[in-house]
């Protein structure tokens, strides 16, 4: 019976640490989408580097934008520092989306804008869903 509360005390302390380490920030969706919702997530690995995903929700497909575009991209920025194409969101036939990546930036921005070019170096296009991150 011991072995058993000592098991239990483990479990749980893992999933308080678990729970403590994961962050959640809203997005604030821009003028060109105002019902956009999303939201950013981010948590701390091992090696210290922060795992980000961000959600969407009620993102309009970037065609149907004006301007049209053709794909959004999720950029993060370090304060002082040019933002950093992370790829595409892919927004699917429920108009929801879901990217992760991983960064070593603790503090930072994350912005989605509509591009016509997935690889585009700089923002070019609106910004639709912006949020600001500290760890």
């Amino acid at each position: 019976m011991n072995r058993n509360l000592l098991l239990g005390a483990l479990l749980l302390t893992l999933l308080a640490g678990t729970a403590s380490w994961a962050k959640s920030y809203p997005m604030i969706a821009g003028t060109a989408t105002p019902s956009a919702r999303g939201k950013v997530q981010v948590g701390k690995e091992k090696n210290g580097n922060m795992q980000v995903t961000v959600k969407t929700e009620h993102l309009a497909k970037p065609g149907k934008l004006k301007p049209p575009a053709k794909t959004y991209v999720v950029w993060l920025q370090e304060q002082g520092s040019e933002p950093i194409n992370q790829g595409q969101l892919k927004v699917g036939g429920k108009l929801k989306g879901k990217f992760k990546t991983k960064t070593r930036y603790q503090n930072f921005d994350v912005f989605i804008t509509a591009e016509t070019d997935p690889m585009a170096k700089v923002p070019s296009g609106q910004t639709v869903l912006s949020s600001k991150v500290q760890v």
